[in-house]
């Protein structure tokens, strides 16, 4: 999420875009990215295992156990991610390493975060 002068917002303190107000196109076409690349299993896991493993970054060698795919599909996913701004990728030697885009966490965080005081008293 931005802030008016560009910068990424301090997303701990804002009110979640969608109990503030709708969506603008733009940001509902950068979050659908995110969201439809999230929206695959393979990916999902692929993402958490980035996300959780110790320094934040890892190879492919690291996170692909226990993911019954081939490596060129596991190299796939990884590209849908990295392309959806979700990861960053950096070449080192004959390695990949992956890290998650903190923005792209916290502008999803935020997204996604209710405050339950708003729907209080609402009932299904």
């Amino acid at each position: 999420m931005s802030n008016p002068d560009g910068g990424v917002a301090d997303t701990c303190c804002v009110t979640p875009p969608l109990l503030h107000e709708p969506l603008s196109e733009s940001a509902a076409v950068e979050m659908s990215k995110k969201l439809k690349a999230l929206a695959d299993p393979v990916r999902l896991r692929l993402f958490s295992a980035i996300a959780s493993h110790a320094g934040g970054e890892a190879c492919v060698c690291d996170i692909s156990g226990g993911i019954d795919v081939s490596q060129p599909t596991v190299s796939h996913h990884l590209k849908v991610l990295r392309d959806a701004g979700l990861l960053t990728s950096q070449r080192r030697a004959s390695w990949v390493y992956y890290a998650v885009v903190p923005e792209a966490l916290h502008g999803l965080s935020a997204l996604l975060t209710l405050n339950t005081a708003a729907f209080a008293g609402v009932t299904a």
